[in-house]
């Protein structure tokens, strides 16, 4: 199954938590279906990408990233590569080489979607966001990447000012899934 195709099946079967959600599950199932190249960054309206919220072993806290471009606070993500079969191997690949750990344990998901505006293709395009949640081993120390200005743990609760709805939005469901499993 190519990656284009697996990630059309994971949007038609995704049940959107909510109404905003579902618009967007639809919009980009429409790109996917119409864009060939949907999945590259290549595709210059806009490219599905894959975000995941890194909690700590107990779900309390969210590792993320001082994002260069955007200058926020920002969970791991990134584009999709060609030996990529899976938006979920995405989401795992993208989390490990932004948070230099090993081991994480990707939860059930998608758990949300975004859409937003990106500098790939000047003045701009969009991420097609699918997000996922994972899971850091116990007692692991994150290691900052070159595509990072910095890298911090913090409380799900208590994410800075400096970083936006969807972040929240994604740590809160990553904990909350984490702890009914």
């Amino acid at each position: 199954m190519s990656l284009r195709t697996h990630a059309q099946s994971v949007l038609t079967a995704w049940d959107a938590p909510t109404a905003q959600e579902e618009l967007l599950r639809k919009e980009f199932l429409g790109h996917v279906e119409t864009h060939e190249d949907a999945m590259w960054r290549a595709c210059v309206p806009g490219h599905l990408t894959a975000t995941t919220a890194v909690l700590s072993h107990d779900g309390e806290r969210v590792l993320l990233t001082l994002h260069p471009k955007a200058g926020m606070w920002l969970p791991m993500g990134g584009h999709c590569e060609p030996d990529d079969v899976s938006l979920h191997a995405v989401a795992l690949r993208e989390a490990t080489e932004e948070s230099g750990i090993s081991g994480l344990r990707l939860l059930p998901g998608p758990l949300a979607l975004d859409r937003h505006r990106v500098w790939c293709h000047p003045p701009y395009s969009h991420h097609l966001d699918v997000e996922y949640g994972a899971v850091a081993p116990a007692g692991v120390e994150a290691v900052i990447s070159d595509e990072s200005l910095d890298l911090r743990w913090f409380p799900v609760e208590e994410i800075p000012e400096l970083s936006d709805e969807a972040t929240r939005r994604l740590a809160r469901r990553a904990r909350d899934l984490m702890h009914s499993l």
